[in-house]
């Protein structure tokens, strides 16, 4: 993203939640678990899903095994974080993700052979300082110096978009960073919105082959370390077409050098949560068709109502209670289709015009972070089902069992199992059950 000019699928799939729970759990961890940004963007036939992806995966825990929920299932962007802001505890995530904090590799490697990593290392020691779980560091943009185009609307620098004149140099910062951060960062993104020619106007091949390099640099240097793919937006077709089904065949010719695949679901000014469900569709059947095997899927940067693409798209504000059920219905749809990372763009101190749901301490988005720790973080679930009409996602917390549930479309009621007396809005509003519940879009919690 750049500022400030800043279907679910059936069920969960258990897959990609339990190799994310394994990798945060093998993974080194900095800990047990200011200024705007400066840059853009119940039913017997019911069924789950083994994986977001075509095949299944080694290391999956089988359909049906309890996982617990992690806390770094919900990512964040803090701006000012490499000058030490933070958000207040209302501000509930287990995982950070540094862009638009001054660490690319383009600002960082401003003279060739020269690092200058004083941004980076306050932005870790903030994280580190703030107990935060999973550290992810987005290595790409390419340094001026090194850029064949220079154009100056890459971003963030001029030629921070080319494909480097040296691709020597791109090994020698990874292996650099991955050397000096081992077990305090433990998460690396190859390159932000590849599909996009502002950050990147390279192939999406010699893409991969940087995801590649990277991948076998890092993995010397740090084996528990996790490389996450370089990020695609869905919402402007024509650039995720031209670019993700292309790199994905050229990852797949490197032998698939990557730990997680990554997307950005951002919707246009005035898509709602269900337009990213279909993104996240989009995104699942083009990894099918590539014959991807079964990894997990991380949203990397999300954020609704921000204006564009196109005049016919203004900026849409979703504040409230508006948006406490968005982020609400975004995070247990992404528990439900396999989206096992989920990163909000962007916390802020002070509202930001650029974002439609802002993330400051005191907003709606803020309170929806807040339930989905109440209701999901920590607790274990044995996956989420859907029938066609509702899904359900029952988790155990302790011995006490709850039951969260939303309509796949409109409304339609709905008999709790026995044993769930009451249901809970997203406002923790909770009245006894007379029967029946009536579900709609917004998730509701159903409990003893």
């Amino acid at each position: 993203m750049r500022a400030p000019a800043p279907r679910r699928l059936t069920a969960l799939a258990v897959a990609g939640l339990a190799s994310a729970v394994l990798a945060a759990c093998s993974s080194p961890q900095s800990a047990p678990d200011s200024a705007t940004p400066t840059s853009p963007e119940a039913s017997a036939t019911a069924t789950t899903s083994a994986a977001p992806t075509a095949s299944a995966s080694a290391t999956a825990t089988p359909t049906g095994e309890p996982i617990t929920v992690p806390a770094t299932s919900t990512g964040m962007h803090v701006a000012g974080v490499q000058d030490g802001a933070w958000p207040d505890a209302n501000v509930p995530f287990g995982a950070l993700r540094l862009w638009d904090s001054g660490t690319a590799w383009s600002q960082i490697e401003t003279t060739k052979g020269t690092y200058n990593w004083a941004l980076l290392d306050r932005a870790v020691k903030n994280a580190e300082a703030h107990k935060v779980k999973s550290i992810l560091l987005v290595l790409g943009s390419t340094p001026t110096w090194n850029a064949k185009k220079v154009k100056p609307t890459d971003y963030p620098v001029p030629g921070a978009a080319s494909a480097p004149k040296s691709i020597t140099a791109w090994d020698a910062f990874v292996k650099a960073v991955a050397t000096r951060y081992k077990g305090r960062i433990d998460a690396y993104q190859v390159w932000n919105e590849a599909s996009l020619g502002m950050f990147w106007n390279g192939s999406p091949e010699l893409m991969a082959e940087l995801t590649k390099r990277a991948y076998d640099i890092i993995k010397g240097v740090d084996p528990k370390a996790t490389v996450v793919a370089a990020s695609t937006t869905v919402r402007l077709e024509g650039a995720f077409t031209r670019f993700f089904s292309r790199y994905l065949a050229a990852l797949g010719d490197e032998g698939w050098p990557v730990d997680v695949y990554a997307a950005h679901l951002y919707p246009n000014s005035r898509g709602a949560t269900s337009v990213r469900d279909g993104y996240v569709d989009q995104v699942t059947a083009a990894l099918s068709a590539a014959g991807a095997p079964a990894k997990p899927l991380w949203d990397t940067e999300l954020n609704y109502g921000l204006a564009g693409p196109g005049t016919s798209n203004p900026h849409q504000a979703i504040s409230g209670a508006k948006a406490r059920d968005w982020v609400v219905q975004t995070m247990f749809d992404s528990l439900a289709s396999g989206v096992s990372r989920t990163y909000w763009y962007i916390w802020t101190p002070q509202p930001y015009p650029l974002l439609g749901l802002q993330l400051t301490n005191d907003s709606g988005g803020a309170a929806g972070l807040r339930v989905y720790r109440q209701w999901a973080v920590g607790a274990t679930t044995t996956g989420c089902t859907d029938d066609g009409t509702v899904t359900q996602c029952p988790f155990d917390r302790k011995g006490v069992s709850s039951l969260v549930a939303w309509a796949d479309t409109g409304t339609t009621t709905f008999t709790p199992p026995a044993g769930l007396t009451q249901v809970c809005t997203t406002a923790n509003d909770c009245t006894e059950i007379d029967g029946t519940v009536e579900l709609g879009a917004t998730p509701v919690r159903l409990v003893p």
